[in-house]
């Protein structure tokens, strides 16, 4: 992150003395990224964090990548899933993978959980179609709403209180930190004038929440196709303080400020957040273009080196035709696309669009799961024919 916060207590200096009421000292723990390298935190625990109660059988998990598909434009039609699990991990169908990202829609029946998790392997985007609630971690009490992205380091330990019952959201699962934009930030790291968005933007953790009681407090850890399962007697969230530049945090795509032109702006105007192997983009109600001559609708583009994913989220997508809400389109790299027939003269004089999509764009192939392939739309490849 490009800020510095500080939540409760924490000593004038780092790796000294700091010391609870009855004289024992609190527990120190370093959250570091790129070994040493990267942006870091310093968490001070009533309790040491190494101190295991019990390891439980680990379970496999995960799904695979059909790597034979045929080369095709691809709908995932998912506009109609109303439910994908009970369980905060089980709902979690992952639909779109490679070695640098995972895509997968999320809508648990269930809107609390009774323990923990932590991605050990990977960060984590989280974004919320539909509900509201909280995220508590290890940083504290973070609100997430409709619109919010959640961007969630890895090592967090967190859970996830829901106060609505209708629950959608995509859960991006990052094999390398997801960052801001670097081309909108100052050798300092600062968002700069021309960034479609600014720190009052991102949203820390507002709250801490210290726990101190004992008891059996179960964390479920993701790592190498397997769910781990430690036990703890004392709570992850026994924090009085912590201070440092990594740390969970939102950003609504309605407080993203889009970047328009005369003629059409390619998509890296609608860039929101990096990583290594791919882009996350944002787009959002806008003007459209204002050349006289002006085709508001995408023109046609063969992407050489990328594939492209729209996760449709509101409203009215003018150069498609038969996507509805919440469905995926991938277009892989190796074939053009463009707008769907018609929608290129019907797009011509008008004025703006209302639409929200999320887009994700990567460089290596993409690949459907095996349990992506469920949803596959077969007339979609053929749509572009009148």
């Amino acid at each position: 992150m490009a800020f510095y916060v500080r939540k409760g207590n924490v000593p004038p200096k780092r790796h000294t003395q700091f010391r609870q009421p009855d004289g024992s000292l609190y527990a120190e723990e370093l959250v570091s990224s790129l070994g040493f390298s990267g942006i870091y935190s310093n968490l001070y625990h009533i309790n040491p964090p190494t101190r295991v109660k019990e390891i439980r059988k680990s379970v496999a998990y995960g799904t695979k990548p059909d790597k034979d598909l045929t080369l095709q434009q691809i709908h995932l039609n998912t506009s109609g899933v109303k439910n994908t699990g009970s369980d905060f991990l089980d709902s979690r169908k992952v639909l779109l993978m490679n070695d640098d990202v995972s895509m997968a829609l999320c809508m648990p029946s269930r809107q609390s959980m009774d323990y923990y998790y932590k991605n050990a392997e990977a960060d984590e985007l989280l974004f919320i179609h539909d509900g509201s609630g909280y995220m508590y971690s290890q940083f504290g009490k973070l609100k997430i709403q409709a619109g919010d992205y959640v961007v969630i380091p890895r090592t967090t330990i967190y859970k996830l209180e829901w106060d609505t019952s209708d629950i959608r959201y995509l859960v991006i699962e990052s094999a390398s930190p997801i960052e801001t934009v670097s081309r909108y930030r100052n050798e300092l790291g600062q968002l700069l004038e021309h960034s479609p968005y600014c720190e009052r933007d991102i949203h820390p953790p507002q709250e801490l929440i210290t726990e101190e009681t004992k008891g059996d407090y179960h964390v479920k850890i993701k790592k190498g196709g397997y769910i781990h399962n430690y036990v703890y007697d004392h709570s992850p969230f026994d924090l009085v303080g912590w201070d440092g530049f990594l740390y969970p945090y939102t950003l609504s795509i309605h407080d993203f400020e889009p970047i328009t032109g005369r003629i059409h702006q390619p998509p890296p105007v609608h860039q929101t957040f990096q990583a290594a192997g791919y882009v996350i983009c944002s787009f959002v109600p806008r003007l459209f273009d204002y050349h006289p001559d002006a085709i508001p609708a995408p023109y046609n583009h063969s992407n050489i080196d990328s594939d492209e994913v729209l996760y449709y989220v509101e409203g009215n997508f003018m150069s498609r035709k038969g996507i509805d809400r919440g469905s995926f389109t991938l277009h892989p790299g190796g074939l053009p696309h463009g707008p769907h027939p018609g929608t290129v003269e019907k797009s011509i004089g008008a004025k703006e669009t209302e639409e929200l999509a999320v887009m994700l764009d990567t460089f290596r192939p993409l690949y459907v799961t095996e349990e992506g392939k469920d949803f596959m739309d077969k007339k979609y490849p053929m749509s572009w024919t009148e």
